[in-house]
């Protein structure tokens, strides 16, 4: 689907978006040496859906997500979670949303090294004064197989032990979407099934949304769509797409930049 197609069928914000992007640019820099991150990005991230966003480097992928997770505002455009538009928040604003209706997964986990597992898990709703739900806590903490770790501190953990954590953490305040940024970039092939395989099911049982920054095309196939990003504009837009799919999509996009110059991934 080519990005005029995707700008047009993103429409109005409905009801059914998690997450809606309008004429979203980001431009670091000044007149003269300025880089456009995002160019005039129109997207929508349904409602218990999972998205894996993917491109080459420097293709704008992680820039959406910090755009679309109110952690960087766009130069123009405009953001809406949930029916909340980002611009109306002050920077007060934008943290209390972050810490109460979002949560985030990162490829170093993030993990606070002097909190034992439960802490860490509770950190969220304890930074936004919140009471947290003990029973849906507990079920959390039973689903990612954390039960006999609460106690321990993240350098106790394996490296999928501490993602774990991190999708408990994220999970622990029912939010309206998980954003994850290589979620699985830093373990092995096991372990990343596995992390995926939760994340799969926080979608699939709890209606979650989820939408993944990701280079991985085993990982993309775990989603229900996957967005390709390139010069900061979105050029292709797959719905379950496998694995040879994705692979395939990557390929001809890598084809297209070395044909035009770029050679770095």
């Amino acid at each position: 689907m080519s990005s005029a197609t995707s700008q047009i069928q993103a429409g109005p914000v409905g009801p059914a978006a998690a997450v809606a992007l309008r004429a979203v640019q980001k431009v670091y820099g000044r007149r003269g040496s300025q880089v456009r991150a995002l160019d005039g990005i129109d997207i929508d991230f349904r409602t218990g859906t999972f998205t894996a966003v993917m491109g080459p480097s420097g293709s704008g992928k992680s820039t959406l997500l910090q755009c679309a997770a109110g952690l960087d505002r766009p130069s123009a455009g405009t953001v809406t979670l949930a029916g909340t538009d980002l611009a109306n928040l002050s920077e007060t604003g934008l943290t209390k949303l972050r810490r109460t209706r979002i949560g985030f997964i990162f490829q170093a986990f993030n993990l606070v090294s002097a909190l034992n597992v439960r802490d860490n898990i509770l950190l969220p709703s304890r930074l936004a004064r919140s009471r947290p739900d003990r029973t849906w806590v507990a079920e959390v903490v039973r689903r990612v197989g954390l039960d006999g770790r609460l106690r321990r501190r993240p350098a106790q953990l394996s490296g999928g032990e501490q993602q774990r954590v991190a999708i408990a953490r994220a999970l622990s305040v029912r939010p309206e979407v998980i954003f994850c940024d290589e979620p699985t970039g830093a373990l092995d092939t096991n372990t990343a099934a596995q992390v995926l395989t939760l994340l799969r099911q926080a979608v699939d049982d709890d209606g979650q949304t989820v939408v993944m920054v990701t280079h991985d095309p085993v990982a993309a196939s775990y989603a229900d769509r996957v967005v390709f990003l390139a010069d900061g504009r979105i050029v292709d837009d797959l719905s379950a797409p496998g694995i040879d799919a994705i692979a395939d999509r990557l390929v001809r996009l890598a084809g297209r930049r070395a044909q035009s110059g770029v050679s770095q991934w």
